[in-house]
């Protein structure tokens, strides 16, 4: 009796094995192999000894939302590349599905480690996520690297940080909270270099006038006395920093929108209010000095 040995595999592999042995792969197996990968899944043939008994479809079931979470990263700006395994038919009907932007199919792990050091020559910040051993490499090459709880252990040791629901857009919430960070980082430095330009411009014209009175004509906001002047501008920044404990503690508020839109954004709000409010604050402050008689 004939031993009977079954194999599994790709159809390029299977092809090749059948070959081999100077058999011909029938031409309605290709047919059934492509309309499989065309609806996005990932066709295996198996084969007896020679003979071919079928194609098993594999499908990866794309979870709900995360069409609509991909959109997001767009808005803020981001790229997203998915690289896989899988045939080009079988990827681009995953991609188109999930709303990735481009994707790179057939990728051995030196290729998903060229891609990242491709977009890091062109200057770039990439993020990656990944769940296996053939992943490690550039995960370890990307500049922010998550690996899926799901994962291997190869994975997980490779990257930054790991997400616990092997979600891979939880990417987002990265994002979210490095950018808020940092935007919260620059809105206090943009506001206190505007308010400390805005505070002394205020402030040395009335100090020194007396003794420098040409001076005199940049005191346009007439302050009552070089005393009350100098006094208003301690208080001022007394309050002020009261004021900005809270913005510290809470952050700025994060909308996905692209770096220059939130450059601009923060630019005009902290920018134009670091300068306007000192001059309104040490004004009201010297009013109520001169009123009580200080």
């Amino acid at each position: 009796m004939a031993e009977r040995i079954i194999r599994k595999g790709s159809v390029d592999a299977i092809r090749r094995h059948i070959e081999v042995s100077h058999s011909h792969f029938p031409d309605e197996v290709n047919t059934i192999v492509e309309q499989v990968a065309r609806a996005g899944a990932t066709p295996l043939v198996v084969v007896e000894n020679q003979n071919i008994l079928g194609v098993v479809e594999l499908k990866d079931i794309v979870k709900g939302g995360i069409k609509e979470r991909f959109a997001q990263l767009r808005q803020m700006g981001i790229k997203t590349v998915m690289i896989t395994g899988d045939n080009h038919l079988t990827a681009a009907a995953i991609a188109a599905e999930s709303g990735v932007d481009d994707f790179l199919a057939q990728a051995t792990p030196e290729a998903k480690l060229a891609l990242i050091r491709q977009y890091q020559s062109e200057g770039r910040l990439v993020a990656m996520t990944g769940d296996g051993t053939n992943d490690a490499p550039a995960l370890a090459q990307a500049d922010v690297a998550v690996a899926m709880n799901s994962g291997t252990q190869a994975a997980k040791e490779a990257g930054n940080m790991v997400d616990l629901d092997s979600n891979p857009t939880k990417l987002i919430e990265v994002v979210h909270i490095g950018k808020q960070m940092l935007m919260t980082r620059g809105a206090l430095t943009t506001f206190s270099i505007a308010n400390d330009i805005a505070k002394y411009f205020a402030i040395i014209p009335a100090a020194f006038a007396v003794t420098y009175p040409q001076l005199n004509m940049l005191n346009i906001m007439g302050l009552h006395s070089p005393a009350s002047a100098m006094l208003s501008a301690v208080i001022f920044n007394a309050l002020i920093i009261v004021f900005l404990i809270p913005l510290a503690l809470k952050g700025v508020h994060y909308r996905p929108v692209s770096a220059h839109s939130l450059l601009r954004r923060n630019l005009s709000l902290y920018g134009i209010s670091g300068l306007i409010v000192p001059f309104l604050g040490i004004k009201l402050i010297d009013m109520i000095l001169a009123i009580i008689g200080l």
